[in-house]
């Protein structure tokens, strides 16, 4: 019977792992407030792009204006009271000059002086501690950027703890891979890392730029990290993909799918087999697999390089049968 046969070749295979990865901006923000209270106006939208610095929102100040309000006016009196002890500094001067009040009353009156002096100082520094605290009431962007989803509606009640929104850069990503701890002694910096689709399309290649040194003590995993450049905005922040790590490479033979069958869950091919006069004859092959690579599998025993697979026909041949390859 002819039969095509390919012959086995030995290829360099990765030894490699897919896991699933999580890909984070680097250039990201996530946009808290620093003081609670009610949203009483939005001045962005989704997906629209910001300055440094432009207004994202604003939390109700008039409470905070007000306080304000109450220590300038505090200051205000201060400032007059700091007047009146200058004045009467200036007066016990003159009159102890004139010898007509005491050392005492002078001294008395330069404490009083420096006492208005200091808390007209503090009064200030609350001025300004109050006028800081008032500008945290509009949440401005803290880099350009694009703003991401926002949660809150005016109205809401918000803390401290409260996520506004976000602020993205579009550009380098970094993929989080959470590696099993038994390949923790194959980790090291510069491992090549592919980023597939979800057809197993390579769409970015990368290389390891960081191992975690601890292990984390609920999944028993280490962190590794690879930056991504993404120029052309094809994946998303906190996208899940699947990232193969390659630890290294070996070589070992393949053969095409189509020249595999499958019996009881063991794998075989059929080899063309010289006999003597030149003739050949099938062998059937029991197969250990390894990877699949592109259309083939990658064969760990059962066949060598330099055998004959036989590639065609395979559904019709018995192991033994004579066969004429074709190449």
């Amino acid at each position: 019977m002819p039969v095509k046969v390919l012959e086995a070749r030995a290829v360099p295979i990765s030894d490699a792992t897919d896991y699933v990865a999580t890909l984070k901006s680097r250039d990201s923000a996530v946009i808290m407030p620093q003081v609670d209270g009610q949203i009483t106006q939005v001045f962005v939208h989704s997906g629209e792009r910001i300055e440094a610095g432009g207004a994202l929102m604003e939390i109700d100040p008039l409470k905070q204006q007000a306080t304000v309000k109450s220590q300038e006016s505090a200051r205000a009196a201060q400032q007059a009271a700091l007047s009146l002890a200058k004045q009467q500094y200036e007066r016990a001067q003159g009159l102890f000059s004139s010898g007509v009040v005491s050392k005492q009353d002078l001294d008395q009156a330069k404490a009083t002086l420096d006492a208005a002096q200091a808390q007209m100082e503090a009064l200030d520094a609350q001025v300004r501690e109050q006028e800081v605290q008032l500008h945290y009431y509009k949440v401005v962007a803290p880099r350009e950027g694009i703003v991401g989803d926002i949660p809150v509606r005016v109205g809401d009640r918000v803390t401290t703890a409260t996520q506004l929104t976000t602020v993205d850069q579009p550009g380098s990503l970094e993929a989080y891979v959470y590696v099993p701890i038994e390949h923790s002694t194959q980790l090291k910096l510069n491992l090549p890392v592919q980023i597939l689709d979800s057809d197993g399309k390579v769409v970015a290649d990368t290389r390891v730029s960081f191992v975690s040194p601890q292990v984390d003590n609920a999944t028993q995993t280490v962190l590794v990290k690879a930056r991504i450049a993404n120029d052309n905005d094809a994946l998303r922040q906190l996208q899940f993909v699947r990232a193969r790590v390659v630890f290294g490479t070996h070589q070992n033979p393949e053969v095409p799918i189509l020249a595999v069958t499958r019996l009881a869950g063991q794998y075989f091919a059929f080899v063309a087999e010289p006999q003597g006069g030149g003739s050949f004859v099938a062998r059937q092959k029991p197969l250990r697999i390894g990877q699949t690579v592109g259309n083939n599998y990658e064969v760990q025993d059962g066949i060598k390089p330099g055998d004959k697979v036989i590639v065609s026909g395979t559904q019709f041949l018995l192991d033994g049968a004579p066969v004429i390859p074709l190449s």
